[in-house]
C-alpha cells in the first residue's frame, strides 16, 4: 500500500488534514492535493454534519469512535481471524495496543484502552507476532520495518560523519593581533590550535541528528539517544539462534574460566 493510499484510508477514517500531513512527513498542501486529485469523499460528511447540529443544541459531547479499516493482505493463520492478524500488523508499526486495536476493530479509545493489551497477552496472539517480526514482505510490516532501519541508523550513528576536528599548526599572534617574530630565527612563530568545523548539511543524514548550534563554547552537535535506539532494537528484534556448539563452546569457556579463579586463590591460601 502506497503512502498515498495509508492517506486516504486515514482521511476516510476521520483523521484531519495537518495530522495525516504529520504523519506521512509531507505538507498540508500536498494532503488538500490528494484529497482533490483523486476526489476523496468521506461517505458519511453529510451525515455527520446533521448529527453534530443535533448535539450542539442538545449541549451534549458524544465518544469519539474510529471506523475499523479494511485489512490488508495477511499471512496464513487457521489459529486467528483477519481482525486478529490486523491487530498484529498495525501493532507492529507502533507498538501501541490501543492504536492497533482501533485500527481493526475501531471503536472508542476507552474501549480499544481494555480491549487492546488484554489482546496483546493472548498466547496464539504473541505466536503469530513472533512470525511476523521474521517477515520482510508484506506491505504493513515494511513500515514497521522502516522503523526498525531508522533505529538502526540511529544506533549507529557516527559523530565523524557531521563534523571535521584536529589540531593544526598556525602563526602564533599578540594581543592585538599581529603575527609574533621569533627574535633568534626570525621566522613567524608558531602554535597548535584544535579546531572542530561542521560538515555541509548536504553531504549529511540530518534526520539523525538531535541538535546542532553554535555557542559559547564552540560548536554544538548531538545525535539521536543511541542507548535508547539499541534498546528498542532488541525489544524488536527476534531472539538470536543458539545452536549446540556456540553454547558448548560458552559453557567451556565458563568452565574454564572458573577452574583459573579457583586455581588463583588455592594459590594464595597455599602461601598464606
Amino acid at each position: 500500500m502506497s503512502k498515498m493510499e495509508e492517506a486516504k484510508a486515514d482521511y476516510l477514517a476521520g483523521m484531519k488534514y495537518k495530522d495525516i500531513a504529520k504523519k506521512y512527513s509531507v505538507s498540508l498542501n500536498t494532503v488538500k492535493s490528494w484529497k482533490t486529485r483523486n476526489k476523496w469523499q468521506r461517505k458519511n460528511a453529510t451525515k455527520k454534519k446533521s448529527v453534530r447540529t443535533k448535539e450542539k443544541s442538545m449541549h451534549t459531547k458524544p465518544e469519539k469512535v474510529a471506523p475499523s479499516l479494511p485489512p490488508p493482505e495477511l499471512p496464513d493463520s487457521d489459529e486467528l481471524n483477519d481482525k486478529q492478524k490486523a491487530f498484529c500488523l498495525y501493532y507492529l508499526q507502533r507498538y501501541n495496543a490501543t492504536w492497533a486495536y482501533q485500527k481493526a476493530y475501531g471503536g472508542s479509545y476507552n474501549v480499544a484502552m481494555t480491549n487492546g493489551p488484554r489482546l496483546l497477552g493472548n498466547a496464539r496472539i504473541k505466536s503469530y507476532l513472533a512470525e511476523l517480526k521474521k517477515q520482510q514482505s508484506q506491505d504493513l510490516y515494511l513500515n514497521a520495518n522502516d522503523i526498525l532501519k531508522q533505529l538502526a541508523k540511529q544506533a549507529f550513528a557516527n559523530y565523524g560523519d557531521y563534523i571535521d576536528f584536529g589540531s593544526e599548526e598556525v602563526p602564533e599572534v599578540d594581543a592585538k593581533g599581529m603575527p609574533v617574530i621569533d627574535p633568534e630565527t626570525g621566522d613567524y612563530m608558531k602554535c597548535t590550535r584544535s579546531f572542530v568545523n561542521l560538515k555541509n548539511k548536504d553531504e549529511v543524514d540530518t534526520s539523525l541528528l538531535k541538535k546542532v548550534s553554535i555557542g559559547r563554547d564552540g560548536v554544538i552537535v548531538e545525535l539521536m539517544d543511541q542507548q535508547k535506539a539499541l534498546q528498542l532494537l532488541l525489544d524488536r528484534l527476534p531472539e538470536p539462534e543458539v545452536n549446540d556448539d556456540s553454547t558448548n563452546s560458552l559453557l567451556k569457556a565458563l568452565k574454564d574460566g572458573m577452574k583459573e579463579i579457583w586455581s588463583d586463590k588455592k594459590n594464595e591460601d597455599d602461601k598464606g
